[in-house]
């Protein structure tokens, strides 16, 4: 079948929309070269390389020279020296021409997020993302406020959720390109796209319009468009008849989309300027409509896969500019007419899957423009041999042997067989056919062995050779030059692979089918070297293994319900696919067998419903990861069953309730993550005194309120602790200093490097806030030691306590109502390496002993009270300025502006509680001298001024 997007190619002249950038683009990337960039500009490119994650380096000369000008993929104003281009898409094909992205491509792709910095450039005219991965994350709104936009590009790109109708406001834009078959993109409504009066190319191709009902009176109202792609975008009514406003559309792709018409409406063929009509994949039945007679300029027409049930007509012969014709998969019958000899333009054509008859007629031949050709068993000789580059000869009865006359077909690209009655051997010949892409001999009776030969098609990208009666050896030498090979099927043969244990394939599968093979008794090693699998079948070959772990680390998209489960499973991981719906399905089935089950992972899918009230089912569960799913209603009473459970993961769905007293069963609780949810209530004492050996305890997110309990400071194993984001309020407990865990440097001999050792310390993760930055830690977790009370109510003083917890490497106390002094014995903490305790009311000066935190990386104090001269140390001074904003401190990295003798007063006071008066008093005279001052000079300038007068 031929792709929706080969018909691009067809129409190269109305690429005009590509705008007048394009046409200069040569002068434009020399002209870069004479021109500087704008400060401003090259700051805005620098915060976005920031926010993009560049695993191949493609953004590397961003940032080593002064001129962003001459930063890859950055086009400036030959004159002005504006940014007007960014060219950041993927340079490699993200389908590579089956939907199957290779690694290669994947390494080359930005992902991360767009920062918002692209709006200081306010005379960007083109963007283009292309082949990105942003992890189904919402196209931005601001995008919407680049208004000088003229190409937007954000095509295949991974982008989620609803297309936001603030692009509306980019009335100049001449290119929207949107299509990603792989989105989750949705659209309700297409109102927005009605301002767009100057786009004229439009690409929504698989964006979900299921809802967007007005999508033809929207894009009828813009007289500019010159190409519209529609394909797969789920709409079903297309109006009979309408008067169209878009004169100058070349190109319509409005293929599968199984519209419940059954006719072709009628108000296309008023587009007399169409030159590409695409309605391929839909329910259009009946004869083929005459009204297609009036599209005289058509070049490409794609009717594949429909419900035509006529005989193909002759007025089809008109079409003498046509060069590509597929009429597949419908119920054309009759013989094939001569008339395809006034065709001279045709470069493809397929009527292969109708009810043809008779032989083809000695006229095809002629056509020596014909490059590929579906039609049926026969064909005849001339041009049409040498410059055959595809034939597609399926489900058309032919039945015989292959012989050496394929070598007569030289520049024989693509070659398939599928669906026949072809017997015999497969002529070793066939390995001289260099140029062969594509080779499909499924479903027929070849039998014989598989030549060696066939190793040498170096070209080979897709190999089908399924459903046959091969047998015998296949051996390492039987691919040895096939390093373009992407798809191999050759399930349901007998065949035997021999290849040493130390074998790495010159290739990178993304769809292998070898069922019926022998492969076993061992596993295959050289799986391992496969990373760029989406489909693999290697069932019943004979293995009698254990899978090894590595096997699971293969990147999935498993999508659906979830499986059923065998009793014997001990351990399943299912994250990180794409699975769907409940799992009551899994967890409520009785079983005459008692399950086995110790570890069950489900995290990053999307997964929905309410957790099921049936745990008493699964009573050796040591392991629950739930984390980044849709799950909702409250945790069920039934999972305090779970007495030997160590690790319980439910963040990022949406959760409710109150936490259930029942959870006080789970004595074995190790490590507890309910973060990101919308849990209410306080805080439950009996964490501190029922889960006693508890290591990590993540609450942040949610709606909790009321007092910190002074029982969570009974956890003596506790390393993290996370309560931020939340509604707490009263003071810091003083009893932290006795989490004594936190108070010891960590090290392999800490609970935590062992108490997950039953599953495995890889399996246990959990992100965290650190420097502003989510992470999330895994391997390194048993070094990890962190507070983070953050974005709560909390008030009082820091209490003096917490110096005393030696091992802490992260604290962060901000946003909260915090008073008092910074305590004086802060440099105790030594391993501190992040603190923030910005935005409270925090007074005083910065302790001198902070200068000995020499681990410390990150630091924030600003929005404070906090007053003198900041603490001379390496790390202190190295520290941006805006790590001390909103306070009335100075001294390096400040400008000294405030007097040291001013700062001292009242500093050395014994009593802590009134340390700050003399200061305060020193500060009031300073301002009442300062206005003094200002009234003195005043006058001594201007009174000799006014007298003179």
């Amino acid at each position: 079948m031929i792709m929706a997007g080969s018909m691009r190619v067809v129409v190269t002249s109305v690429f005009l929309a590509l705008l007048i950038e394009t046409s200069t683009f040569e002068y434009v990337c020399a002209a870069n070269r004479n021109v500087s960039c704008h400060e401003v500009e090259r700051q805005a490119l620098l915060k976005l390389k920031q926010d993009l994650i560049d695993p191949s380096g493609r953004l590397a000369s961003w940032g080593n020279n002064l001129n962003c000008c001459n930063w890859s993929g950055v086009i400036c104003d030959n004159l002005t020296g504006n940014v007007i281009q960014l060219r950041l898409r993927n340079p490699l094909d993200p389908y590579n021409g089956f939907y199957i992205p290779s690694e290669a491509y994947a390494k080359m792709w930005f992902s991360g997020k767009i920062n918002p910095s692209l709006l200081d450039l306010k005379h960007l005219r083109y963007l283009d993302l292309r082949g990105s991965n942003f992890g189904g994350i919402q196209i931005p709104e601001f995008l919407g406020s680049v208004h000088t936009l003229r190409y937007l590009n954000l095509s295949a790109a991974g982008f989620g959720g609803l297309v936001p109708p603030q692009l509306g406001n980019l009335t100049n834009l001449h290119v929207l390109d949107l299509h990603d078959f792989s989105s989750l993109v949705y659209a309700e409504n297409l109102q927005w796209l009605s301002h767009l009066v100057k786009l004229k190319i439009l690409d929504l191709s698989s964006v979900d319009l299921s809802k967007a009902s007005d999508w033809f009176q929207v894009t009828n109202t813009l007289p500019s468009l010159v190409e519209i792609h529609l394909s797969g975008c789920q709409l079903h009514r297309l109006p009979l008849q309408a008067d169209v406003n878009f004169s100058s559309l070349s190109i319509l792709d409005l293929s599968s989309n199984s519209f419940s018409n059954p006719l072709i409406p009628g108000w296309i063929f008023k587009l007399n300027s169409l030159v590409s009509l695409d309605l391929s994949h839909n329910n259009f039945q009946g004869q083929l409509p005459h009204g297609l007679r009036n599209l005289s300029s058509l070049r490409y027409l794609n009717l594949y896969w429909n419900n035509f049930n006529s005989s193909i007509p002759s007025w089809l012969y008109g079409f003498t500019s046509l060069e590509f014709l597929n009429l597949g998969s419908n119920y054309f019958h009759g013989s094939i007419s001569n008339g395809f000899q006034n065709l001279t333009s045709l470069t493809t054509l397929d009527l292969s899957d109708n009810e043809l008859t008779g032989a083809v007629p000695n006229s095809m031949g002629s056509l020596c423009s014909l490059k590929k050709i579906k039609l049926s068993a026969s064909s005849s000789p001339g041009c049409l041999l040498n410059r055959l580059e595809s034939l597609y000869l399926d489900s058309c009865e032919i039945f015989g042997h292959l012989t050496d006359r394929l070598l007569l077909f030289k520049n024989l690209a693509d070659l398939s067989l599928s669906r026949n009655s072809i017997s015999g051997s497969i002529p070793v010949s066939l390995g001289l056919l260099a140029s062969l892409r594509t080779l499909d001999l499924s479903q027929n009776r070849v039998n014989g062995t598989l030549p060696e030969s066939i190793g040498q098609l170096w070209k080979m990208e897709k190999l089908w050779l399924s459903h046959n009666m091969l047998e015998g050896v296949v051996s390492e030498v039987h691919f040895a030059n096939l390093t373009r090979l992407r798809l191999f099927q050759a399930s349901g043969n007998p065949l035997v692979l021999e290849a040493s244990p130390e074998w790495v394939p010159p290739f990178q599968l993304g769809v292998m089918a070898l069922s019926s093979w022998h492969l076993g008794p061992k596993f295959p090693s050289w799986l391992r070297s496969q990373r760029d699998f989406v489909y693999l079948d290697i069932s019943v070959t004979g293995i009698i293994d254990t899978i090894p772990n590595w096997f699971w680390n293969f990147f999935n998209h498993f999508d659906g319900p979830l499986p059923c489960l065998s009793s014997k499973v001990n351990t399943l991981d299912l994250s990180n696919n794409l699975f769907s719906g409940p799992i009551s399905n899994l967890l409520c089935s009785k079983m005459e067998e008692p399950y086995r089950l110790e570890i069950l992972h489900l995290a990053d899918n999307h997964l929905s419903g309410e957790i099921p009230d049936c745990w008493m089912n699964w009573p050796n569960l040591v392991s629950v990861d739930l984390e980044n799913n849709s799950l909702s209603g409250v945790i069920p009473s039934s999972m305090g069953s779970l007495n030997l459970l160590q690790s319980l993961h439910l963040r990022k769905n949406n959760l409710s309730g109150v936490l259930p007293s029942s959870l006080q069963n789970c004595t074995s609780l190790l490590a507890i993550d309910l973060g990101e949810n919308h849990f209410v209530g306080n805080i439950p004492g009996w964490i501190g005194e029922k889960l006693s050996d508890s290591i990590i305890i993540s609450l942040g997110s949610n709606r909790f309120q009321g007092q910190i309990p002074d029982n969570l400071c009974s956890l003596s194993y506790l390393t993290i602790l996370d309560l931020a984001h939340n509604n707490l309020s009263g003071t810091i407990p003083k009893c932290f200093m006795n989490l004594s865990a936190m108070a010891a440097n960590q090290n392999s001999s800490n609970p935590i490097s062992y108490a997950f050792g039953h599953f495995g310390t890889s399996l246990e993760t959990l992100l965290l806030m650190i420097r502003g930055i989510l992470l999330e830690y895994s391997s390194t977790l048993q070094l990890v030691t962190s507070m983070d009370l953050s974005d709560n109510n909390l008030a009082g003083e820091i209490p003096a306590g917490m110096t005393d917890l030696l091992g802490l490497r992260f604290l962060n106390l901000s946003n909260n109502h915090l008073t008092g002094r910074i305590p004086k014995n802060i440099g105790n903490l030594r391993l501190l390496e992040s603190i923030d305790l910005s935005r409270n009311q925090l007074r005083g000066e910065i302790p001198p002993s902070m200068s000995a935190l020499t681990f410390l990386g990150y630091l924030n104090s600003s929005e404070n009270n906090l007053t003198g001269k900041i603490p001379s140390s390496t790390q202190l001074q190295s520290f941006d300025i805006s790590s001390y904003d909103g306070n009335h401190l100075c001294g390096p990295p400040l400008l000294e502006i405030y007097s040291t003798d001013a700062t001292t007063s009242g500093d050395h006071n014994n009593n802590e509680n009134n340390e700050g008066d003399g200061l305060e008093v020193d500060w009031l005279w300073f301002y009442a001298s300062m206005a003094f001052g200002f009234v003195v000079g005043f006058w001594v300038v201007m009174g000799p001024l006014l007298f003179n007068k």
